[in-house]
C-alpha cells in the first residue's frame, strides 16, 4: 500500500492527475505551506477523512462557495484548493472530529468520481507561472512595506508577526500572510486561484490597503464616540445642577408629587403600580423640554384615567331586569333568557366571569340596540366599538410608545370612556373585520375574547396587564362565514331570526310609531296610523327580516303629515289607512310571490332562506327531444347545481321503480329552471324540490299546488336537514300554502315557529324521498 501511495505522490509531482478524497470546508480557505486545523461533522466529510487516514492518503481540501449550504454538490465547491497531509485527528463530542493538516500544494479538480459515501476527485497540481525575478522582487517589497504599515496601525499577534517577518520567499509570503489576514473568503479564494505570483502580490496589496483604510476609519469613529460620551457626561452634570435649581424654585416638582400621590391613591395592582413609579422615576431625570418627557406625561394621563377598582353594582332584582328588556324590545326571547340566567348565577355566586355573547342575525332585527338595553337592565355602563372595516392590529392593541403620536388601542380607549371595569362592551359587526400588511385584528381579538387570557390583557402602549375578565362582551354579526374559527370558538352564539308579520305589526304599534311621532314633532291628536296601514307598509314597501326599513317608511308617513300640520296648524287629524297609504308613500314597491294556480306537471313550490328572511321559489322542469343533456338555468350556484345532478341521478337509478323508460334519459334533454333568473340562488335545500319536479316531468303526474317543500337529497334518497325553517315556514304561510314537507331531522326546530302559525300549517316530516313523492303528487 505504501508503494502505491508513493507512486501517486510521484505522479502528482510530475503533473499527472491523482484520485483523492475531498473535504468541502465552510468559512475557511487554506493556503499551501500552512499548518492548520478544522472541524468536520458531516457524514460525507467524516467518511473522506476516515478513508484518507486508514489508507495513508493525502486529502484534497476546497472551500464552499456558500457556507450556508448543508449538503453541497459539485456546483457548490470551488475547483481550486490544496492537497493536504493529515497530521492528527481528534474525536470531538457529537460525532465530530478536529483534523490537523499540513497544506502541501495548490491543485485543481479535473473531474468528480462517482461515490455515494464521500467526495472523490481527480486533481492536478497547479504550478506557478514563470516570471521576471526582478519584477517579482519589486512587488514583494511593496507588499511587505504595506504589511508593516498595517501591523503598525492594528498590532496583530506577536506569533503571526514573527512567523511572517521571517519569510523571504514572495510566494510563501502571500500564502501565509493571506491565510492569517481578516480578508473575505471570496478574496482569499481569488488569490489562491491565481497562478501568477505578481498578480497575487498585487491583489494582496490592494486588499491590505482597503483594510488599512477601514482601520483608520474605525479609529476616527471611536474617537468621536468617546468625545460624545464626554459631552453627554457634561450635559448630565449640568442637567443635575439645573434640576437642583428647579427644586429650589419649586418648578415641576409639585406636578410630579401630585402624580405620585394619584398613583398611590388609585390602589392599582402591585405590578401596575411598580411600573408607574418606575416611569415617574424616569420622568424625574428628564428635562421638561425633552420629547420623551411629553410621551411619559401623556402615558400618565392615560394610566390615571383607566379604571382599576371602579365598578358599577349589578341589578339584583330579576323582575326589574325583565321589565327593562321588555320595555325596549319585543320578542328576542333567547337574548333576554340568557341575560336573566347570567343575573341569576351572579346573584347566587356573587362572582362570575363575564360571558362573551355573539348575536347573529339579519340586519335590522335589533342586535345592536338590545346590547344597549342589556346594559340598562344590568345597571352597567355601555361602550361600543365598531369593527367594520378595521384592518390594523394596532386598532386593538395600540402602538408602541417608540412611535411618534403613539396611542393606546380602542379597547383601552373604551375602558377609559366607560370609567368602570365591568361595562357591557359591544363589538359591533365582528364579521366585517379584515386584514392587510399591518396585521390581523381578528387574531388580536383572540386575547380580548378569551376568558382564560383577558384577565391580563396587554396593550402595547400601556405595557401593563389590564383585567377585562369582568367585562360583559357582546359581539354582533350578520353571518358566521367570515369569522375565523378560533375567534368563533370563544363566543357563545345566540341566533336571532327575522320577525314575522304579526311581530312586525306589534313592534310598529308599541315602539316605532310612538318614536317617530315624537321625533317629527307630532302628537296622537294630529296623526293616527291604523293597523291596516302598517300591514300595507310591511307587505308593499319593505322586504327585510328586521324593521329598519319599516321604521323609515313610518317616519316618511309622519313627515308627510308634519308638512301639512306646519302649513295649517288647525288641520284635522290625519288617519292613515291601507287605502290612502299609496298617496303618501307612492306606488307599491314589492308584491307577494305568486302561488301556483293549479296542480301542474314539472312545477313545484320550494322554500328558500335569504338575508332578509324566507321566500318561496318555483322549480320548473321540462323534457325536450335531444341527447340526454342536462340544462340548469336561473343563476344557480355550484352547490345547487350539484343538488340537481344528485336528484337526476337518483331518479335515473330508480327509473324502473317509477315506470320510466331508461331510454328516455338518452332521448330527452332535461331542463331545470328556477325563475327570477337575475337573482343568485345557491344551497342544497332545494334537492327534494328539484327531484319532485324531475319525476313529475318524466311520469306526467301533476304536483299539488298546495304543497311546498325543503330538504337536501342524497344519492341514496335520504332527506337531510336544512337551516332557516322558521323563515321558510313564514314565507309559505304568507303565500297561503298550508302543507309543508320538511326533513324529519328538523322536527325539533318547529318550536321556534310561532304557535298561531303552527296551528294552521300541516308539517309533513320525511326521512326518505319516496315519502316526499307520496305526499307531493296529486291523487
Amino acid at each position: 500500500m505504501e508503494e502505491k501511495i508513493n507512486e501517486k505522490l510521484a505522479e502528482n509531482i510530475t503533473g499527472t492527475g491523482v484520485v483523492l478524497p475531498m473535504v468541502a470546508l465552510r468559512g475557511k480557505v487554506i493556503f499551501p505551506g500552512v499548518i492548520t486545523s478544522f472541524d468536520v461533522g458531516r457524514k460525507i466529510s467524516l467518511s473522506a477523512i476516515d478513508v484518507a487516514a486508514n489508507n495513508s492518503f493525502d486529502i484534497f481540501v476546497a472551500a464552499q462557495k456558500d457556507s450556508g449550504v448543508d449538503n453541497p454538490s459539485s456546483q457548490d465547491v470551488y475547483s481550486v484548493g490544496v492537497v493536504c497531509r493529515i497530521r492528527q485527528i481528534v474525536k470531538m463530542p457529537g460525532n465530530n472530529a478536529r483534523v490537523n493538516v499540513q497544506a502541501l500544494y495548490r491543485a485543481r479538480i479535473n473531474t468528480y468520481i462517482e461515490n455515494a459515501k464521500f467526495f472523490e476527485v481527480e486533481v492536478e497540481r497547479a504550478y506557478t507561472a514563470e516570471e521576471n525575478p526582478a519584477e517579482v522582487e519589486a512587488f514583494f517589497r511593496v507588499a511587505v512595506s504595506s504589511y508593516k504599515d498595517y501591523c503598525a496601525a492594528n498590532k496583530p499577534g506577536k506569533e503571526i508577526t514573527a512567523l511572517i517577518d521571517g519569510i523571504t520567499d514572495p510566494e510563501e509570503f502571500t500564502d501565509v500572510a493571506t491565510f492569517n489576514m481578516n480578508f473575505k473568503d471570496s478574496d482569499k479564494q481569488a488569490i489562491l486561484e491565481e497562478n501568477s505570483v505578481i498578480e497575487r502580490l498585487k491583489k494582496f496589496d490592494e486588499l491590505l490597503a482597503y483594510e488599512l483604510e477601514i482601520a483608520n476609519l474605525e479609529k476616527k469613529i471611536s474617537a468621536r464616540v468617546r468625545q460624545s460620551i464626554d459631552k453627554n457626561q457634561k450635559e448630565y452634570y449640568l442637567r443635575e445642577q439645573l434640576r437642583a435649581i428647579h427644586a429650589e424654585l419649586g418648578d415641576d416638582e409639585e406636578e410630579k408629587e401630585t402624580i405620585r400621590k394619584q398613583i398611590i391613591d388609585k390602589h392599582m395592582p402591585e405590578e401596575v403600580e411598580e411600573k408607574a413609579l418606575k416611569e415617574l422615576s424616569k420622568m424625574d431625570k428628564m428635562m421638561p423640554s425633552s420629547p420623551e418627557y411629553t410621551v411619559i406625561r401623556n402615558y400618565f394621563d392615560w394610566l390615571l384615567d383607566l379604571p382599576f377598582n371602579e365598578q358599577t353594582t349589578d341589578t339584583e332584582n330579576l323582575s326589574d331586569a325583565v321589565k327593562i328588556l321588555n320595555e325596549d324590545h319585543y320578542g328576542l326571547e333567547k337574548v333576554k333568557e340568557r341575560i336573566i340566567e347570567y343575573l341569576a348565577v351572579l346573584k347566587l355566586t356573587k362572582k362570575i366571569r363575564g360571558p362573551i355573547l355573539c348575536f347573529v342575525g339579519p340586519p335590522g332585527v335589533g342586535k345592536t340596540s338590545i346590547a344597549r338595553s342589556v346594559a340598562r337592565a344590568l345597571g352597567r355602563k355601555f361602550v361600543r366599538m365598531s369593527l367594520g372595516g378595521v384592518k390594523d392590529e394596532a386598532e386593538i392593541r395600540g402602538h408602541r410608545r417608540t412611535y411618534i403620536g403613539a396611542m393606546p388601542g380602542r379597547i383601552i380607549y373604551a375602558m377609559k370612556e366607560a370609567g368602570s371595569i365591568n361595562p357591557v362592551f359591544l363589538l359591533d359587526e365582528i364579521d366585517k373585520i379584515s386584514m392587510d400588511l399591518r396585521g390581523d385584528p381578528a387574531s388580536a381579538l383572540l386575547e380580548v375574547l378569551d376568558p382564560e387570557q383577558n384577565a391580563t390583557f396587554r396593550d402595547r402602549f400601556m405595557e401593563i396587564p389590564y383585567d377585562l375578565s369582568k367585562v360583559l362582551f357582546i359581539t354582533t354579526a350578520n353571518s358566521l362565514d367570515t369569522i375565523p374559527a378560533p375567534l368563533l370558538d370563544r363566543m357563545e352564539l345566540i341566533q336571532l331570526s327575522g320577525y314575522t308579520l304579526e311581530e312586525k305589526v306589534k313592534i310598529a304599534d308599541q315602539y316605532l310609531i310612538p318614536k317617530q311621532i315624537e321625533a317629527n314633532g307630532l302628537t296622537d291628536k294630529k296623526i293616527e296610523i291604523t293597523e291596516s296601514a302598517v300591514r300595507a307598509a310591511i307587505e308593499g314597501y319593505t322586504m327585510e327580516a328586521g324593521v329598519r326599513t319599516l321604521e323609515r317608511e313610518i317616519g316618511g308617513l309622519c313627515r308627510k303629515v308634519a308638512t301639512k300640520v306646519a302649513a295649517n296648524p288647525r288641520c284635522k287629524k290625519q288617519v292613515i289607512t291601507a287605502e290612502n297609504i299609496e298617496d303618501l308613500l307612492g306606488a307599491r314597491k314589492y308584491f307577494p310571490d305568486e302561488a301556483l294556480q293549479k296542480d301542474e306537471v314539472g312545477a313545484v313550490t320550494g322554500l328558500a332562506w335569504t338575508a332578509v328572511g324566507g321566500t318561496t321559489l318555483t322549480v320548473e322542469c321540462m323534457l325536450m327531444k335531444g341527447k340526454g343533456d342536462i340544462l340548469l338555468t336561473g343563476k344557480l350556484g355550484d352547490v345547487m347545481k350539484e343538488s340537481a345532478r344528485a336528484a337526476i341521478s337518483y331518479i335515473r337509478s330508480h327509473a324502473e321503480e317509477y315506470n320510466i323508460d331508461e331510454k328516455a334519459f338518452e332521448e330527452y334533454d332535461i331542463h331545470v329552471h328556477v325563475p327570477e333568473g337575475a337573482t343568485p340562488k345557491d344551497g342544497p335545500s332545494a334537492g327534494i324540490t328539484i327531484a319532485t319536479a324531475i319525476l313529475s316531468a318524466f311520469t306526467g303526474k301533476p304536483v299539488k299546488k298546495s304543497v311546498a317543500m325543503t330538504g337536501e337529497i342524497t344519492l341514496r334518497g335520504k332527506v337531510l336537514p336544512i337551516g332557516g325553517l322558521k323563515e321558510k315556514a313564514l314565507a309559505a304561510y304568507r303565500l297561503g300554502i298550508r302543507d309543508i314537507i320538511i326533513p324529519k331531522a328538523n322536527v325539533k326546530d318547529l318550536d321556534e315557529i310561532p304557535a298561531e302559525i303552527r296551528k294552521e300549517i300541516k308539517f309533513v316530516p320525511a326521512e326518505e324521498v319516496s315519502e316526499v313523492f307520496s305526499e307531493a303528487f296529486a291523487k
